[in-house]
């Protein structure tokens, strides 16, 4: 029988594994920060009618540029994030990955590299490598910050051509101030005009105002966002970013063409007619990220400080390390995350009583294991 190491795949491509989190059936899942909240049922009623006058066109291409989308994304941006964005501003794609993808496709691969600070968003390194773009991992204060100094260093030596920062990291939830990205956008461009992506998928979750604004006067500079967290939508697969004009007519370069269905494009643009409601849920995981904050902390868990809908916590170093906590949580019925970041765990805030669920299972097995 075939393996896939009997197929003539790329060299780089061989012994990975794809990406993909446990997805088990259990009472209490948390371990891929999906917002919990069902959308509104008027929500759902209206994106019955999107959909339903977009089925009566499908004989027909979709709009190939989503200029509706893209106009209503910006004025959402533009509103929420309080700076001024147009429709040429944006491009959306299915997810972030996508559209993560198709910066890379354009300012990456083969002969090109792509820095990253790790742990961060396990993503940005397998689109790198599915893209032929060279990885390179940054470095991180022990508190998972990003080392400032250390990171100019290492830009000016390996000069990448794509520079990833995380803002809130994923997965410590950690965010990003400003004059970070303002530091690592001027050694990029010192060491080669190159692309910065700021990815704010869990940006609506933060304390810290948008990097949006950074935007103004650096065509170099990108960030992402997505609807699958704040908007409820993970099963939608729509994410965008915002950059300068010229940065939109680039990844049109590489997009396949109607990228995006006129049923997708239709569901999203019902979302954005929501979203006062759907923000008023982030407000709600906001105030329970924090409660799972301060219990964690509490039990006497080591909590890295999140501006996401989820927390990092441990430290579990004893016998099997964090993997054996993920394990007894487990055999509750509560799954949480095992980023392999060691002695520690990630946990998605959930509604109250999933989140109860979690808290009570969590000193359950401290007392157990007398941690």
């Amino acid at each position: 029988m075939t393996g896939i190491d009997d197929l003539p795949i790329r060299d780089e491509l061989r012994g990975k594994s794809p990406y993909g989190a446990p997805q088990l059936d259990v009472p209490v899942r948390l371990n891929t920060n999906e917002n919990p909240h069902p959308l509104p049922e008027a929500l759902v009623a209206r994106i019955a009618e999107r959909v339903t006058e977009a089925a009566r066109h499908l004989n027909r291409y979709p709009d190939r540029d989503a200029v509706e989308l893209r106009t209503e994304l910006a004025r959402y941006l533009t509103r929420t994030a309080g700076y001024g964005v147009a429709a040429e501003n944006v491009w959306a794609a299915n997810g972030s990955n996508e559209v993560l993808q198709q910066l890379l496709q354009a300012f990456g691969g083969p002969g090109r590299t792509a820095l990253g600070f790790e742990p961060s968003y396990s993503m940005h390194a397998l689109i790198a490598r599915g893209t032929g773009t060279g990885w390179l991992s940054g470095p991180r204060e022990a508190d998972f910050r990003i080392d400032v100094a250390a990171a100019r260093a290492v830009i000016a030596e390996r000069r990448p051509h794509v520079v990833f920062v995380c803002s809130p990291n994923n997965p410590t939830g950690t965010a990003v101030g400003a004059d970070t990205v303002l530091a690592l956008y001027e050694a990029a461009q010192a060491a080669r005009p190159s692309l910065v992506v700021v990815d704010e998928a869990y940006g609506e979750f933060s304390h810290r105002p948008s990097l949006l604004p950074l935007l103004d006067g650096r065509p170099n500079l990108v960030v992402s966002r997505t609807m699958s967290k704040a908007f409820g939508a993970a099963g939608l697969r729509l994410g965008y970013l915002a950059a300068a004009p010229a940065v939109v007519d680039a990844v049109q370069l590489v997009r396949l063409p109607y990228h995006l269905s006129a049923v997708t494009q239709a569901t999203a643009l019902a979302a954005l007619e929501h979203t006062g409601t759907l923000l008023g849920y982030v407000e709600q995981l906001k105030a329970e990220r924090d409660r799972l904050v301060t219990e964690l902390r509490a039990m006497g868990c080591e909590v890295t400080d999140s501006d996401a809908n989820f927390v990092q916590f441990g430290r579990f170093d004893g016998p099997g390390g964090a993997h054996a906590v993920w394990q007894a949580l487990l055999e509750r019925g509560v799954l949480v995350r095992d980023n392999g970041v060691p002695g520690r765990l990630r946990v998605t805030a959930g509604t109250p009583a999933e989140n109860d669920a979690f808290l009570d299972a969590v000193r359950a097995v401290l007392k157990e294991s007398n941690r």
